[in-house]
């Protein structure tokens, strides 16, 4: 790879967790808590939650559990995530980033629902994007790609116009199965096989380049 990439797109897609905001040492309190009560192995749990839905997390750790039941635990886990800011901080450059994007089409797509999405990018000092698909706006998580793909829909854009940027192996999974490209933010992506990959959103640059189109400097 080389030492920089440019990719080209007319709408950017942006997940929250781990790309934008730092949340992980709230995820890992509750999530770990959670695997207590259910005598599961912490560090396996974290393998599997980082950008999924709560409720697809547990259907995937607890398979023989209803999902009637995993709905009701997820909305408990929510209300704790989004009562418990402490150590959410933004992702470094993600500030001068957003700024960045001010008048270009971009969108957040996270797994968070209103409040908790909400929550975080205040907390983290963040604005947010006017347009935003959370965990309201689908039926199915990542890694399924709906989320992606009503991001470029609300935007007015095929898939193969969109890049993403990610941090999680199914939020990267989910940009590749909805058609787009995608970005990866942080040591956690590298290991997916994104397009590009940086360490943190420092290494990017974007600049509208008219057209209708967005270059993104990766690197």
């Amino acid at each position: 790879m080389p030492a920089t990439v440019v990719l080209t797109a007319r709408v950017l897609l942006l997940d929250m967790d781990g790309t934008l905001v730092n949340s992980d040492a709230v995820v890992e309190r509750i999530w770990r808590r959670w695997s207590e009560r259910h005598g599961l192995d912490g560090d396996e749990v974290m393998k599997v939650v980082h950008g999924r839905q709560g409720h697809a997390s547990m259907a995937v750790l607890l398979p023989d559990r209803p999902v009637q039941q995993n709905l009701a635990d997820n909305a408990r886990m929510l209300a704790e995530e989004t009562a418990d800011m402490e150590g959410v901080v933004e992702v470094p450059g993600a500030a001068a980033f957003l700024a960045s994007l001010s008048g270009l089409p971009h969108a957040l797509v996270t797994s968070a629902d209103v409040p908790l999405s909400t929550a975080r990018m205040a907390a983290a000092g963040l604005p947010l994007p006017t347009v935003r698909i959370t965990a309201e706006s689908v039926g199915a998580s990542k890694p399924d790609p709906e989320g992606f793909l009503k991001g470029a829909a609300e935007l007015g854009v095929a898939p193969a116009d969109c890049v993403v940027f990610e941090d999680s192996g199914a939020g990267i999974a989910a940009g590749r199965a909805a058609g787009m490209r995608v970005v990866g933010v942080g040591a956690r992506a590298a290991v997916h096989g994104p397009d590009a990959v940086v360490r943190d959103l420092t290494g990017v640059r974007v600049e509208g380049v008219g057209a209708g189109l967005i270059q993104v400097h990766v690197g």
